[in-house]
């Protein structure tokens, strides 16, 4: 089965293409990023590499297996690819990390790599607690992560579950375990509508170039769609 892509997200109205726009040029500047949502199934891993589908031509992305071992070993040659790391959780799946190895991740990230990673958490701020009050990564290394996409599912069944980006956040650093968040996009349940409310600071593109990006994105959803019902 191909990858899915950001513009088949936007096909199914998991996100918007001014959002869809944003994750690519996230991945594109190799910014440090964390989709996060509470419930298994969510999409957060399917967000996460949709965008780093953008990645610059010849980033390495490295999946890291979660042993700490591997992340050590990547940290002492930074190539200035990502670590994409499965989750930063307690739970026990393989490339599942958390205490130590999420320590020395921070550290590897520091010596000259970009994070991805997703996280089981209900919104901005518990992510950050959990990676600084739970992991005890400081303030300055958790600053490195610039940017928060929190996911909802909705559904009784999992052939029926259908998915929102609820709310994407830029981060501008953090104080004790607490992010400077700035609310970006956030998703209005009432008319099943994603709403722009900040423009993105930390980009160096401009918004020209994201609003262009937009457009050929919602453009290629269209066509999908149309595809699908002829």
């Amino acid at each position: 089965m191909a990858d899915v892509t950001l513009t088949d997200l936007v096909a199914n109205n998991t996100m918007d293409e001014h959002i869809a726009a944003l994750l690519w040029t996230i991945a594109e500047e190799k910014r440090s990023f964390v989709t996060a949502a509470v419930p298994r199934k969510a999409g957060k891993s399917t967000v996460l590499h949709a965008a780093l589908q953008h990645v610059p031509e010849g980033t390495a992305v490295h999946a890291l297996t979660g042993a700490i071992e591997e992340i050590r070993e990547l940290a002492k040659a930074p190539d200035g690819g990502y670590l994409e790391v499965g989750e930063i959780s307690t739970e026990p799946p393989s490339r599942y990390i958390w205490g130590e190895p999420v320590l020395a991740l921070f550290e590897a990230v520091a010596s000259g790599f970009s994070l991805a990673t997703t996280l089981h958490a209900p919104g901005v701020n518990e992510v950050f607690r959990q990676i600084c009050l739970d992991n005890g990564v400081t303030d300055a290394s958790a600053s490195v992560i610039e940017y928060v996409v929190h996911i909802e599912l909705f559904g009784d069944d999992e052939s029926i579950y259908w998915r929102r980006v609820s709310t994407v956040h830029e981060i501008r650093g953090v104080e004790s375990g607490v992010p400077l968040a700035t609310l970006l996009f956030s998703w209005r349940e009432e008319d099943d509508s994603f709403v722009a409310l900040s423009a993105p600071m930390l980009l160096k593109a401009s918004s020209s170039l994201l609003a262009e990006r937009a457009s050929l994105i919602k453009r290629n959803a269209a066509a999908l769609q149309a595809s699908a019902n002829p």
